[in-house]
């Protein structure tokens, strides 16, 4: 079975490019492969980096201080790791947990701007996104929903088509008076914001077969790492993703 997902760290290119290090003929005892358990250890580790990453911004922003530059500084390293990885992926034991706590600055001081002009979003925010996930995991471990070609195809060709519009939309908006549609609180901008969290939320069941995938071809131990970064990045679209709906809620009342 063949697997592709538009994360770039659980594509196809990887995985089968890391096939090809571990020799049909060579024994390979079960600590040094990818595990299931193993990566969702890593993905806890992972998630509990970025939080604490996130209570700096957070402190910062409720105490009067500008996150900011934190915030930017985190977002653009983080996304410097992201590249790297995704052409060394032998090197995610590394830069995972470097990726975890730049990305914990850049959502902690954007959840304290959006919580500071609406009180509690962000609880709702994470509750949503938590549950989301607990769905999701749920609904792919009983079979409920099943990861077929045909499925896969329709999810990248979406978020492809989402990543497109939010780039050529931020350009345009850049050298022209040019509100983009998904701006604002009106009924087609909470739409395309709800599209948008079902296309993400439909990315973690092609993160869990992928991750399932890995394991039952006995990748190598650091695609653990690898694949919990997939995993944490796919989260973190989520949850800003809420922020992004929760707020255009909020402001209408």
């Amino acid at each position: 079975m063949s697997s592709n997902s538009n994360n770039p760290f659980l594509n196809n290119k990887a995985f089968t490019s890391s096939k090809t290090e571990v020799h049909e003929a060579t024994i390979i005892g079960h600590e040094q492969t990818m595990t299931i358990a193993g990566t969702m250890n890593k993905s806890l580790i992972l998630f509990l980096l970025l939080t604490a990453a996130a209570m700096i911004t957070w402190w910062m922003a409720n105490n009067g201080q500008s996150p900011m530059v934190p915030m930017i500084g985190g977002a653009v390293m983080g996304l410097i790791l992201v590249i790297i990885a995704a052409f060394k992926p032998q090197l995610s034991g590394y830069l995972a947990p470097g990726y975890a706590v730049f990305e914990g600055l850049f959502i902690g001081g954007i959840s304290a701007i959006f919580e500071i002009k609406y009180p509690g979003i962000v609880t709702q925010a994470v509750g949503a996104t938590l549950v989301t996930f607990a769905v999701c995991l749920g609904l792919y471990r009983f079979k409920i929903v099943q990861v077929t070609e045909r499925f896969k195809s329709i999810i990248i060709a979406s978020t492809l088509a989402i990543g497109t519009y939010y780039i050529i939309s931020w350009l345009i908006s850049l050298f022209t008076s040019f509100t983009p549609v998904h701006h604002g609180n009106s009924m087609w901008s909470i739409g395309i914001s709800v599209f948008v969290i079902v296309i993400a939320a439909m990315n973690l069941f092609l993160d869990f077969d992928q991750i399932e995938e890995g394991t039952k071809r006995r990748m190598p131990k650091y695609m653990e790492w690898y694949s919990a970064m997939g995993l944490i990045i796919t989260l973190v679209w989520l949850y800003i993703e809420f922020l992004r709906l929760l707020s255009k809620l909020n402001s209408r009342d």
